[in-house]
């Protein structure tokens, strides 16, 4: 049974790894789709687009291997969680297939573009605040009885679950103005910047917000947080996010192109600590840990091995992508 548990804890990281990858990389890409409207007709639109034409189709990869780790290894969580969110889920997708739509079709179909652009803002919100939403409905607790959920179709929506979900729209603007600065020039790198000094500002406050109002939903996340001794510990997640706010606050003033989107990237992954800290080993809080949901020990390994052959060859052609098309952006992408 203790290798069963060393598995789940296993499949957990794995699970977790893929989640903070998908966040962080169709984060940016979600996040320019946000800031879409602010950016002026023709150039800039272009230009933003093409920033991320490489790589954003590539970037949902880890949403799959998210989605379909969790379904293979904690089925049981799967079936909880799915049924508690559905609207949101199904919110999400449609979101992503519109904006995947419109991303292509604004090119090929030119007089209607700004019917695109539109659909293409849009599906980002959309899929934005269905991701931002169902965290806080995931952290704030799930029903559960008898191994299935038992809460009505809107137990999601809640303040805490909107805070979360308003949260992750401004952050994902974080993430995708920050990129801009990295990646393009000229009057739209001028105006990305300008947009991530009060989008940190907002961000900052967000992550706030949900820090503190995380440990009143239940009384094991305020004994998570702040008992003795493991408050040593966690304190040093909101010390080290003010030293790194500050630091991104620097970037943006003195200039500096990369080191915003990196240090950006650094309070996202704080953040996904400090959801480890008041969540591990549940993966549906205060109901089921990741040892009651997982699947059997002979159905871990072998997918085990298939993953240790398929995660190497995702991360291998993820940053070649990255890679080959680093450096400034232009108007005229690969479309």
């Amino acid at each position: 049974m203790v290798y069963n548990y060393d598995l789940a804890t296993v499949w957990a990281f794995i699970i977790a790894f893929a989640i903070f990858a998908y966040v962080v990389m169709d984060g940016f890409d979600l996040g320019i789709g946000i800031l879409f409207p602010s950016f002026p007709v023709g150039e800039q639109r272009d230009q933003a687009m093409n920033s991320i034409a490489p790589v954003w189709d590539g970037n949902e990869t880890w949403l799959v291997l998210g989605g379909g780790g969790l379904m293979a290894a904690f089925p049981l969580a799967y079936a909880v969680i799915l049924p508690a969110t559905y609207p949101l889920v199904i919110a999400m997708v449609l979101g992503l297939v519109f904006r995947g739509v419109a991303f292509e079709f604004r090119w090929r179909d030119p007089r209607h573009r700004a019917v695109w652009d539109v659909a293409f803002c849009v599906g980002s919100v959309v899929a934005t605040l269905a991701q931002g939403i169902m965290l806080g409905a995931i952290l704030q607790g799930v029903h559960v009885e008898g191994r299935a959920y038992a809460g009505g179709p809107l137990d999601w929506l809640s303040p805490f679950s909107l805070l979360t979900g308003v949260s992750m729209l401004v952050g994902y603007g974080l993430l995708g103005a920050t990129w801009l600065v990295g990646k393009t020039h000229g009057a739209l790198q001028d105006h990305a910047r300008r947009m991530a000094f009060w989008l940190a500002i907002a961000t900052l406050l967000g992550m706030a917000a949900v820090s503190a109002a995380t440990p009143f939903l239940a009384i094991d996340y305020w004994h998570r947080w702040f008992r003795m001794p493991g408050v040593l510990f966690t304190a040093q997640v909101p010390l080290a996010t003010i030293v790194f706010g500050f630091i991104l606050f620097w970037s943006l003033k003195r200039g500096r192109e990369r080191l915003p989107f990196l240090v950006t990237l650094t309070l996202f992954g704080l953040g996904f600590v400090g959801l480890g800290i008041s969540m591990f080993p549940y993966i549906v809080p205060r109901a089921l840990t990741i040892w009651d949901t997982a699947a059997p020990e002979k159905s871990q390994i072998f997918m085990l091995v298939g993953t240790v052959f398929i995660l190497p060859i995702i991360i291998t052609y993820t940053a070649w992508a990255y890679y080959v098309f680093r450096g400034k952006t232009v108007s005229e992408g690969y479309h």
